[in-house]
């Protein structure tokens, strides 16, 4: 579970925003959408400190409103109107609102985002004892992060644990969280490299290492022999013994809290991991806020892992994990269910109705953008780039490293409109290669029309980033909207 229970009520929410926020708040109200969504997704966002905690908060929102969670192993018999989730890996979440039809009928609307921020792991046996009995730890880069932004950062451990079970095939997962500030990567003195502001290329392996701190030889052979130094920590933390920890996951993250209402308007929001838990947030409050509305469409919400590392895994978007899903909740409606028009031409063979279904059905891949920065406006198109504070940003690509084509592009702009907010682009500097995202991953297996979208952000894969509170609002308004068509 999540490191704090979270009632997400709206007094306690609102109480300590800036007068400006409140406004903004406010304003947003009148388009439907949840009052306070920018405060919701900070709350989220503080307390989801890598990718298995953002899914177990998901996951309690969920349960809060309802959802159910499904057994892959099992069979099931969905409902129409019906809540439900299921996970992969504890590290990918995906939740859906059955539609009032059946999918071959009704489609699907999905929003697809990720868990995953760029960072550093711990490698198994992490700890090494240098001179003097300092204790720094061994790390491994996750993804593409900013290095430098790591430094001088009071850093925690937040870790996935494999304990021993009654049936080895089954090990029993625990997670747990320090919170506490143990370590920090510390930079070299400016005294002895006088270039460090001229350019600094880094090694993860020589300048990354987390220091912990000072220890005894004796104490740090007595740990050691336990399993080390971080294990002992982790098991004190969950109240189990290091022998039983059979393997774990291991992350480091800034202990920063998110700051909404910074700048002097105070409309921006500081924090870590807003790629791309800002777009998986806001797609849970636009599907919790929408779950009880009666809407022929099934209503999905995909939460991917390891976007950051190419998306390659078992709980990443290039496994058949949503395409499977989509295939089940097509193949779980009895016959009874369906309306009379669909029972009269219900194929025998189930993969027909997904075929169907995929006919009627949109995806919008969301994954922030880069905003424009003011110190290097040369490194953006001139007439192409999205600032913060100017509503949801639609990306598109010649190369088609985006799956917005001049459709997605359509739908999702008349979402605003109806929504009632701003619309915005990013297309690359011409001279500058752009990156790919979830939604090509995706239409590689599903032949699905969609929209490559996200909110601007300043510093992309930083320790901390900058994103927009009426961004975000506006982002959870134009969601619903989607979810209520």
């Amino acid at each position: 579970m999540p490191r704090h229970n979270q009632d997400y009520d709206l007094n306690d929410l609102t109480r300590d925003l800036p007068s400006r926020v409140q406004e903004d708040m406010a304003l947003n109200s009148a388009i439907e959408m949840p009052s306070c969504a920018a405060e919701r997704i900070a709350a989220m966002l503080n307390t989801s400190v890598c990718n298995f905690f953002a899914v177990a908060e998901a996951e309690e929102v969920l349960a809060n409103h309802g959802f159910t969670e499904l057994d892959p192993a099992a069979g099931w018999k969905l409902l129409p109107g019906g809540r439900y989730y299921m996970k992969r890996n504890d590290t990918a979440l995906f939740a859906f609102v059955c539609g009032t039809v059946p999918p071959p009928a009704g489609g699907f609307h999905i929003i697809a985002s990720h868990s995953d921020s760029p960072g550093f792991k711990l490698k198994p046996n992490p700890e090494i004892y240098g001179d003097g009995g300092v204790v720094s730890l061994n790390v491994e880069k996750y993804g593409g992060p900013i290095m430098y932004t790591w430094f001088d950062r009071p850093l925690s451990i937040a870790a996935r644990l494999m304990l021993r079970g009654d049936d080895p095939l089954h090990p029993v997962t625990r997670l747990v969280d320090l919170i506490n500030a143990v370590a920090v990567i510390p930079h070299l003195a400016i005294h002895f490299n006088r270039a460090v502001n001229d350019g600094n290329p880094l090694s993860v392996q020589k300048d990354m290492k987390p220091v912990m701190g000072y220890m005894s030889v004796e104490e740090f052979n007595e740990k050691k022999a336990r399993g080390g130094v971080v294990k002992c920590l982790l098991a004190d933390e969950a109240g189990v013994e290091p022998e039983d920890i059979l393997a774990y996951e291991a992350v480091l993250y800034p202990v920063d809290s998110v700051f909404p209402g910074v700048g002097y308007n105070e409309d921006y929001i500081v924090s870590p991991r807003l790629d791309d838990l800002s777009m998986a947030f806001a797609s849970l409050c636009a599907l919790t806020e929408t779950c009880g509305d009666s809407v022929r469409a099934t209503r999905l919400m995909a939460i991917f892992d390891n976007e950051e590392t190419g998306s390659g895994t078992r709980q990443g978007a290039a496994a058949p994990t949503l395409r499977n899903l989509m295939h089940r909740i097509c193949a779980s409606y009895e016959e009874e269910q369906c309306p009379a028009e669909e029972s009269m031409a219900q194929p025998a063979d189930s993969s027909v109705r997904l075929y169907r279904a995929l006919e009627r059905t949109f995806m919008i891949s969301a994954d922030d953008a880069h905003a424009w920065h003011p110190n290097y406006p040369e490194k953006y198109d001139p007439t192409n780039h999205p600032v913060l504070g100017g509503g949801p940003v639609v990306k598109i690509n010649a190369n088609c490293k985006y799956m917005t084509d001049p459709r997605g592009d359509a739908v999702f702009r008349a979402l605003c409109e109806e929504a009632g907010v701003k619309c915005q682009y990013f297309v690359n500097h011409a001279d500058v290669a752009g990156g790919s995202t979830l939604g090509n991953i995706l239409t590689s297996q599903l032949d699905i029309a969609g929209v490559d979208m996200g909110c601007a952000i300043w510093a992309m894969h930083s320790a901390c980033e900058t994103g927009s509170i009426s961004d975000l609002n506006d982002t959870v308004a134009v969601f619903s909207r989607f979810y209520r068509s």
